[in-house]
């Protein structure tokens, strides 16, 4: 999401054909003499195809490094200009694109979505009625953190329908009293922006944040990578297995405002460099500093933290318009972190020191990318190296060990072939959801299989634990692998309780049997 100063176009080429070349005067200690072997050390441990690092200081890229490939098993290499899916790293460009509209007159963020979505509703209609514009694009409307998102991803839901479907799930949490981390918040500043600005989200984000800044490689949709060059490709680890697979891109553009941007560590520096420069880029006011103050104002309550972790300092955590806020050891925090299908990444500013850090990967499957912006940020603060990948690797391998022996352990009562409660076809049939809609339930040899209404590429599959528990596993490895229970009335199945895995959404959903 972001950029460095202006080079001469020959210096641009040989300084990111040759990534050595950086200069390094000035540099910390880590990343002038440690960076390329803890970064490459990283790319086996954690099993990583891909790394790219970007790091902005004083108003200039003054790290822009790639490592790794961009697909597992084939040569081409990552480099400053490889894009990868920035995911909920997009939301900041959402909350911008929102607070320059109230900079130009167009709205205040304390208006009312209906006064633009008057066709907007929830559940409760007073909510719908008093939810404003920094509600969305805060996570206070009281959702559950990521609830409604196995119904949008990856689906063939429109934007539209996506909002239908929204409205009508029931909040877990009163209005405005908890923090819930709601993807369809920012649909709907999409959908504002359009109606306030009378174009796209995407075309006021091209036109006003990405060509200014001439961030030229950086696309607004996910439907844009399949044609694009020097595009990293997305991985996983299997959940049963911990095997390292490809995956198709996610075409998430139906919450496009919420994740779908993919950019690289020299088009996301332009970024980091207008964010810590009062808006300007090149000398140029790209974002007025009215903006940059309106999207960092804290809006809702994440937690105190009151917490010493690894030897740092933190007490509170607060959200923006698309940005986290903290204090490290005392510093000012402001970043987020983005995870779609196949990557996770991180970016990271620090006013104070006119500091900014992005570090993008192509697994969706590893820490990595917190440990080493973690890793810059103590450099540059002068506190003491403590080897976060190692740190946060242990930890991850445990929880991964975890899994995948609980797992093992189900498949090997489905070994035994368990007797179910009822015969295997009294489970299947037609079931309906009220906010998501339906799915079937069909024989499938000695299981079941799922077709769901709204993905038509994903397959579930049932497998019998015994009684009326079944092991639920997915074609598509992102939403996991699941045990599930049905309830059984009277000699006949009632519901079942969906869950998917928590990369997707926390939330629970009951399929009643409807035939």
């Amino acid at each position: 999401m972001r950029h460095k100063l202006t080079f001469s176009l020959f210096v641009a080429i040989f300084c990111f054909a040759n990534l050595d070349a950086q200069p390094t005067a000035g540099l910390p200690a880590f990343l002038r003499d440690s960076l390329d072997t803890y970064v490459n050390r990283a790319l086996k441990d954690w099993n990583i195809p891909g790394v790219a690092v970007g790091v902005v200081k004083d108003g200039k890229l003054v790290v822009a490094k790639g490592y790794g490939v961009l697909e597992t098993g084939k040569p081409a290499k990552v480099d400053a200009n490889t894009l990868f899916a920035i995911g909920s790293n997009t939301k900041a460009f959402t909350g911008t694109a929102l607070a320059m509209l109230e900079s130009d007159g167009k709205c205040k963020l304390d208006d009312p979505v209906v006064k633009y979505l008057p066709n907007f509703q929830m559940k409760d209609d007073w909510v719908a009625k008093h939810l404003n514009l920094q509600d969305i694009v805060s996570h206070r409307i009281g959702m559950e953190t990521f609830q409604g998102d196995f119904m949008y991803w990856t689906s063939d839901l429109t934007q539209d329908q996506c909002i239908e479907k929204f409205g009508k799930l029931t909040p877990v949490y009163p209005f405005r009293t908890t923090y819930g981390y709601c993807n369809l918040g920012f649909v709907l500043a999409g959908k504002c922006i359009q109606q306030m600005s009378g174009k796209t989200w995407e075309d006021n984000l091209r036109e006003r944040i990405f060509r200014p800044l001439k961030m030229n490689r950086t696309l607004a949709l996910s439907a844009e990578i399949g044609t694009a060059t020097n595009a990293a490709r997305a991985h996983t680890l299997h959940p049963a297995t911990g095997k390292l697979m490809l995956i198709p891109y996610g075409q998430i553009d139906n919450l496009a405002p919420a994740g779908s941007i993919f950019s690289s560590v020299e088009d996301m520096s332009h970024w980091l460099i207008a964010q810590l420069d009062s808006g300007r880029y090149e000398g140029n006011r790209v974002i007025p500093m009215g903006v940059i103050t309106r999207t960092r104002q804290p809006l809702s309550i994440q937690g105190r933290r009151q917490t010493t972790t690894y030897g740092i300092k933190r007490h509170y955590g607060l959200y923006a318009m698309g940005w986290g806020l903290g204090d490290y050891d005392g510093w000012e925090e402001v970043s987020h972190t983005g995870g779609v299908n196949g990557f996770v990444t991180s970016v990271t500013l620090f006013p104070e020191h006119k500091l900014g850090i992005v570090v993008l990967t192509n697994t969706d499957a590893n820490s990595f990318y917190v440990a080493l912006k973690r890793e810059i940020v103590d450099a540059y603060l002068g506190l003491p190296y403590r080897n976060y990948s190692n740190i946060f690797l242990q930890d991850f391998k445990a929880g991964s060990a975890e899994q995948m022996q609980y797992i093992q352990q189900m498949r090997d009562s489905i070994a035994q072939q368990p007797k179910t409660t009822l015969a295997l076809e009294k489970y299947a049939g037609h079931y309906e959801n009220e906010a998501y809609g339906n799915l079937d339930m069909k024989m499938d040899g000695n299981g079941l299989k799922l077709i769901f209404q709204h993905h038509p590429n994903l397959i579930g599959k049932l497998e019998p634990l015994g009684g009326n528990r079944f092991l639920l596993s997915f074609n598509d490895p992102l939403f996991g692998i699941k045990p599930v229970a049905f309830n059984v009335e009277n000699g006949a199945v009632k519901n079942f309780i969906l869950q998917v895995a928590d990369f997707v959404e926390f939330t629970s959903y009951e399929f009643v049997r409807k035939g």
